[in-house]
C-alpha cells in the first residue's frame, strides 16, 4: 500500500514535535525533530531530495508523529527514541555503558591510584575524569606510578604482602605495604599525583622544587635527588601539555570529511589538560551536510548516551539549531553550557589539534581502505574470478590438548574486518582433539541456517587447515546445497613460516602459488591469523571460565557471596588453595565444619 502523502500533511499540526517513520513491517526508519512539523514533513515529499533521502522516503509506509511543548523538548524525545529505537537512517554511536575514570579510595590508609569504569561518580572516593578512553586513564596512571610511586596492587595483595614485590625494584613503588614509607609521606605523595591529573602540575613542581631545596641545604642528598627526578619527570609532562596553564573543561569537536568518507574526532580537556582524543565513523545514510551532521552528532553524544557534559562545547563548524541544543544541554546538566564554534587563543589551540586529528585519522581510514580494496582486486586476479568478491569468511579451531575447543568464524568484506559479523562456536560431542569433526561441526551449524534462509553467503569460505578440513568443508557445503560458495584451504608449510603456506582451490589436487609479495597472499594471510586470534581468545576465555569455576562452585555449601568473600580475602584461587583449615575460618561466612570441607575438596 502506497503511502498517500497528500492527505497526510492536509491533516497534520504546525507544532513542534518528533517524528517517526515506518516502513511496511512497522519497523522504523527514521527519527526526526521539528520546530513546525508540517513544514518539516512537507519537504520530504515536496522538495528535491537526495538520492539516499529518496531510497528512504520510498520506504515510508507510515509517520506517527509526537507533538510536544517546545523544541528543546522534541530535541530530547528524539535522542531517547534514536537510543531506543536504533533507526537505520539516523546516526548511531555505541551505547557506553560506563565511563573510565583514576579512583582514588577514601576506605584504605595507602589508597592506589585506579583504573574504574563507572555511569556516575559515587560517594565512595575521589573520582578524576571522566577519560576519553581507556588508553588515556591508563597513561596517565602509569606517569603518575613512574614519578609519584603510587602503589598499584589489589588490596588483597596489599594486605598479604611481606616483602617488596617488583615494582618496588624498578622504582615504580614505595612499598607501602611493609612499611618503607610512612603513611603521611605516602599521603603527600598521592595528593601530588591528583594535583596533576587535576591540571595544577604548576603548583605541585613548586612545592617539590622547595622541598628539594631544603634537603639540599639539610645534606639530605638522597632525598633532594629524588625530588630533582620528580621535577624533571614533572616538567617533561608540561611540555607535552602545552595548554595546562590555560584552564577550562570543554569537549571538542571536528568533522573531517573527503571521499564520501569522514571522521569526527572529540578531545576531552579538563581543568586545562589535554586528557586525549577519540574519534568517530558514524554513518550518514541520508547524506546530510557536514554542519547538519555534526548537529546531529553533537546531540546524540551527549543526551542519547548520558554522557557528562562540560562547561564549554567546542565544534569545528557553526551548528544548525545551535541555540536549541545549546540550551537543551543546559537543561540535561542543569548548569548554564556554552556551545561555541568561534573561539580564540588557547581554544583555539585546542580546536586546531582537534581538526589535526580527525584529519589524519580520516586520511588513514583512506589509506587503509585504499589498501583492501586493491588486496581484494588481487584476489580476484589470482582466483580468475570475473567479480571481486565482497565476502569472505574464515573457520579455525583452537583447543588445548581437546580441552574447550572453540571454532571461529570471521568475516571481512571491502571495508576490512566485519566484527559484527563474527561468530564463535563451542564444540561439543566431539573426539578431543578431533580437529576434522570440530570443523564439520562448526561449518555445520554455520551454514545450515544460511541453507534455510538466514544470514548472508560468503561469496569465499576460507579454511584454516590441510586436506583434512578442506574436505570437510566441501562435504558440508555439499550436503546444504551450498556448491556455489568457492573453497580455499590454507595449510601452513613445512617450517610454519609465514608466505610458504599452501593454498588449495576447491580440491586437494588444485593449489594456487601466490609470491610471497602479493597482495592476494597478505589479504588471506590477514583473514587467516584473525580467525586464529579470534579462536584462540574464545578458547582460553572457555578454558579459564572452566577452570575457574570446577573449583570452588562444586563445594557443597559454597555459593557465589562465599566463593566471593573467599578470592577477596586471599587475593585470589591459588591464595585459597594455599590456605590452612584455620586461615580459612577467619574469612567472614565460613564456619569451622565448612573450613574443612573446603579444605578437603581443595587437597583430597
Amino acid at each position: 500500500m502506497t503511502f498517500d502523502s497528500r492527505q497526510f500533511l492536509a491533516h497534520l499540526t504546525q507544532a513542534p514535535g518528533i517524528y517517526r517513520m515506518l516502513d511496511a513491517q512497522g519497523d522504523t526508519l527514521y527519527v526526526g525533530k521539528a520546530k513546525r512539523l508540517k513544514a518539516r514533513l512537507a519537504s520530504y515529499f515536496r522538495g528535491a531530495l537526495n538520492a539516499k533521502t529518496q531510497a528512504m522516503v520510498g520506504r515510508i509506509a507510515d509517520v506517527q508523529v509526537t507533538v510536544t511543548r517546545s523544541e528543546i523538548e522534541a530535541l530530547l524525545l528524539e535522542q531517547t527514541l534514536i537510543k531506543e529505537l536504533r533507526p537505520p537512517y539516523n546516526i548511531l554511536l555505541r551505547d557506553d555503558k560506563s565511563y573510565p575514570f583514576v579512583f582514588v579510595t577514601d576506605r584504605h590508609p595507602y589508597p592506589a591510584l585506579e583504573y574504574k569504569r563507572a555511569r556516575r561518580r559515587h560517594e565512595d572516593g575521589r573520582y578524576l575524569g571522566p577519560y576519553p578512553s581507556s588508553g588515556a586513564v591508563r597513561e596517565s596512571l602509569s606517569l603518575m606510578q613512574k614519578i609519584f610511586r603510587i602503589r598499584n596492587c589489589e588490596d588483597s595483595v596489599f594486605a598479604h604482602r611481606t616483602r617488596p614485590c617488583l615494582q618496588y625494584q624498578i622504582q615504580r613503588c614505595s612499598a607501602p605495604c611493609v612499611g618503607y614509607i610512612s603513611e603521611a609521606d605516602y599521603r603527600r605523595d598521592l595528593e601530588h599525583a591528583v594535583m596533576c591529573l587535576e591540571g595544577r602540575s604548576e603548583q605541585v613542581t613548586s612545592e617539590l622544587t622547595e622541598a628539594m631545596e631544603a634537603a639540599s641545604r639539610a645534606l639530605a642528598f638522597e632525598d633532594a635527588a629524588r625530588l630533582r627526578d620528580q621535577v624533571q619527570h614533572l616538567r617533561q609532562l608540561q611540555q607535552r601539555q602545552f595548554v595546562d596553564t590555560e584552564g577550562g573543561d570543554a569537549d571538542v569537536f571536528a568533522l573531517a570529511e573527503r571521499e564520501d568518507s569522514l571522521c569526527i574526532s572529540v578531545l576531552a580537556v579538563r581543568q586545562g589538560r589535554l586528557l586525549g582524543a577519540r574519534h568517530h565513523k558514524p554513518g550518514n545514510s541520508l547524506g546530510l551536510a557536514a554542519c547538519d551532521l555534526l548537529a546531529e552528532f553533537v546531540s546524540q553524544y551527549y543526551l542519547g548516551q548520558g554522557r557528562e557534559i562540560p562547561r564549554e562545547v567546542i565544534t569545528s563548524l557553526a551548528l544548525a539549531d545551535a541555540d536549541i541544543l545549546e540550551s537543551a544541554l543546559a537543561a540535561r546538566a542543569e548548569r548554564r553550557v556554552r556551545l561555541t564554534h568561534s573561539v580564540r587563543g588557547h581554544r583555539q589551540q585546542w580546536l586546531e589539534l582537534a581538526r589535526t586529528n580527525a584529519e589524519q585519522q580520516l586520511a588513514g581510514q583512506l589509506a587503509s581502505q585504499a589498501q583492501i580494496t586493491h588486496r581484494f582486486d588481487a584476489l580476484r586476479d589470482a582466483l580468475a574470478l570475473t567479480q571481486t568478491p565482497q565476502r569472505l569468511e574464515c573457520f579455525d579451531i583452537s583447543h588445548s590438548h581437546g580441552e574447550a575447543t572453540v571454532a571461529s568464524c570471521v568475516v571481512f568484506d571491502l571495508s576490512g574486518p566485519r566484527k559484527s559479523d563474527y561468530r564463535r562456536f563451542n564444540i561439543e560431542g566431539v573426539p578431543a582433539g578431533d580437529d576434522y569433526a570440530a570443523m564439520r561441526q562448526a561449518l555445520s551449524r554455520r551454514f545450515r541456517r544460511l541453507a534455510e534462509g538466514e544470514g548472508v553467503a560468503p561469496d569465499i569460505l576460507l579454511v584454516d587447515g590441510g586436506k583434512g578440513q578442506l574436505n570437510q568443508a566441501r562435504e558440508v557445503l555439499a550436503e546444504l546445497g551450498l556448491e556455489h560458495i568457492l573453497l580455499l584451504g590454507v595449510a601452513k608449510g613445512t617450517t610454519r613460516r609465514a608466505g610458504l603456506e599452501t593454498l588449495f582451490v576447491e580440491t586437494v589436487d588444485r593449489t594456487l602459488d601466490l609470491d610471497s609479495a602479493s597482495p592476494a597472499l597478505h589479504l588471506i594471510q590477514h583473514v587467516r591469523d584473525e580467525a586464529h586470534r579470534f579462536a584462540i581468545t574464545g578458547h582460553r576465555t572457555r578454558r579459564d571460565k572452566a577452570r575457574r569455576s570446577s573449583t570452588l562452585e562444586d563445594i557443597e555449601g559454597i555459593g557465589p557471596k562465599r566463593r566471593r568473600e573467599l578470592l577477596r580475602f586471599f587475593g585470589g584461587l591459588q591464595g585459597v588453595k594455599q590456605a590452612s583449615r584455620e586461615e580459612l575460618e577467619r574469612v567472614p561466612g565460613i564456619s569451622a565444619t565448612l573450613a574443612e570441607t573446603i579444605h578437603r575438596s581443595l587437597h583430597g
